[in-house]
């Protein structure tokens, strides 16, 4: 039955020469895991983003349950990590893979730096992965107060002041984010969507455009 699913499946759509030119693409020899140390530091960037997929299935099954407005949000937090089925698992999963997702991302941005991995033909790719960075940032300052708690009140009021230093437009920036003069409802509101809606969306053409130029450069050579 899977097989004639898959046949009538790939027989409209051509799944067959896609998948069998990735699984078949060649690894660079000093990506060879005979070579454990060289091997191991050009596993930062997969990493990063397996840690992304699992931020993202995670923040799913948590959106289920979380109530964006400033009476509920904490009460919601507690019942997923109280009562919900291996709600605290997810919610530990999604709270740890923030920090270590930043830590991998730096540690891959570390290995292309000194490799050289950022010279020509790959500039624009090292641009896409800086800019990447910034939104995985992104993600961490947002979600940081959605749980909505003393700790999480005052970090963000702490940032939006630090927003609000820019020089010129600091003033619409801190606008921007907080939705006012003081930290509200409309703050959490902003926050929510900024991390459920607009992160991802760019999160997603980013990382796009960082395989596709990735696929048709190649992995850049050792040192």
């Amino acid at each position: 039955m899977f097989k004639k699913t898959y046949d009538w499946i790939d027989e409209r759509l051509g799944v067959t020469p896609i998948w069998r030119d990735i699984a078949d693409h060649d690894v660079p020899p000093h990506v060879n895991p005979a070579n454990k140390m060289s091997a191991f530091v050009y596993c930062f960037g997969g990493l990063t983003f397996l840690i992304i997929v699992t931020q993202i299935l995670s923040g799913m099954f948590l959106a289920m349950y979380y109530v964006p407005d400033i009476v509920n949000a904490y009460r919601s937090v507690q019942y997923i990590t109280d009562e919900v089925l291996l709600g605290q698992i997810v919610r530990g999963m999604h709270f740890w893979g923030a920090s270590l997702v930043i830590i991998m991302m730096f540690l891959h941005m570390l290995r292309v730096f000194f490799t050289g991995s950022y010279k020509a033909p790959r500039e624009l790719n090292w641009v896409v992965g800086v800019l990447i960075f910034f939104v995985v940032m992104g993600f961490g300052f947002t979600g940081y107060l959605l749980p909505w708690d003393q700790k999480a009140y005052w970090a963000t009021a702490v940032g939006a002041q630090i927003a609000e230093s820019v020089p010129f437009v600091g003033k619409y920036i801190k606008t921007l984010l907080i939705g006012g003069d003081v930290l509200g409802a409309l703050t959490l509101t902003r926050f929510f969507a900024i991390h459920v809606f607009f992160l991802p969306a760019g999160l997603l053409g980013l990382l796009g455009l960082h395989f596709i130029m990735i696929r048709k450069q190649g992995i850049a050579g050792p040192l």
